[in-house]
């Protein structure tokens, strides 16, 4: 991507930016998903033919789903994302569907101790559902709080 004049974002390694003339051409890509999107036409439309040229590719049209983000929405005001399916997921698999929901899922200034008459955490366990939560909080703001706590 370099070699097409693109930078290597250093916040996250899979995302590529070109900027010309005022306008952004964004590529995101995870193994072998990607996006590309931006306000230069000309520019995506010259990226896809090179990208075409390197490795089979297939034009799906406007994005509609990308890693567990499903109802990816255009309006006249922005992008709109769901992850729905994701969060009716991840409730299954932890067997909490029927969990009643909160409008503040956790107090300010919370402190997380232990208890005497707590069970035993399984780490893996632990860690993999945080790993989640961490990836929903990135459409969910509400929960963003919670989840940095839990981590």
């Amino acid at each position: 991507m370099r070699r097409f004049g693109y930078k290597q974002s250093n916040s996250d390694q899979t995302l590529f930016l070109e900027s010309q003339k005022g306008k952004i051409t964004v590529l995101i890509i995870y193994v072998d998903d990607m996006v590309i999107t931006g306000d230069d036409n000309d520019e995506i439309g010259r990226l896809q033919q090179q990208l075409a040229s390197e490795f089979e590719m297939k034009d799906l049209g406007d994005l509609k789903y990308f890693l567990g983000l499903r109802g990816v929405a255009r309006g006249r005001s922005g992008i709109f994302l769901c992850q729905r399916k994701y969060v009716l997921d991840l409730l299954t698999k932890t067997s909490l569907l029927d969990c009643r929901p909160i409008d503040t899922p956790i107090e300010e200034n919370h402190k997380l101790a232990e208890h005497p008459d707590q069970g035993s955490t399984y780490r893996a366990t632990y860690q993999r559902l945080d790993g989640r939560l961490i990836y929903l909080s990135h459409t969910r703001a509400d929960v963003a709080y919670a989840v940095s706590v839990v981590s």
